[in-house]
């Protein structure tokens, strides 16, 4: 019955607030404290307090809670278990993968043909001293590389 009080109290309290906020024109932040003020009243009539407050002193119900936290544990126990050395279906869909040929083994080397390998460089002409010269050069032979490499 305490519990119960005090719950209303909180409320009034709390839309005693809110009428203020209202008050200084802050609409939106009261509407909120309205709503919060107005939580506890509704756990009091919908009879959760008091089914809190039973729970709390019972100690069926704290057994309860202790039967829940083992199971809890155990599933989380077996979950790391599984994790650490790597889950008999985890192989299962892996080795399943594998027969179905999903992916080509060699699908991740790129598949280029003769002319991809680079080019080699031409010996420098002796004419051809000047970085100028030697730059347009090299220009010309990677150009030179690419054509015969399509076939042109």
């Amino acid at each position: 019955m305490i519990a119960e009080t005090v719950c209303a109290a909180v409320s009034a309290a709390g839309l005693g607030i809110a009428a203020i906020t209202a008050y200084r024109k802050r609409f939106l932040r009261a509407a909120r404290i309205a709503a919060y003020s107005l939580v506890p009243l509704g756990l009091v009539m919908t009879g959760v307090v008091e089914w809190l407050a039973d729970t709390a002193f019972s100690p069926t119900a704290w057994a309860g809670f202790g039967v829940l936290g083992a199971a809890w544990f155990l599933f989380m126990s077996t979950r790391a278990v599984e994790r650490r050395r790597g889950a008999p279906g985890r192989e299962r869909k892996e080795a399943k993968a594998s027969r179905t040929g999903a992916i080509a083994p060699a699908a991740s080397a790129p598949s280029l043909g003769q002319g991809a390998r680079p080019a080699a460089r031409p010996a420098a002409s002796p004419r051809a001293t000047g970085s100028a010269a030697s730059a347009g050069g090299d220009d010309f032979s990677d150009i030179e590389a690419i054509l015969k490499k399509h076939g042109i």
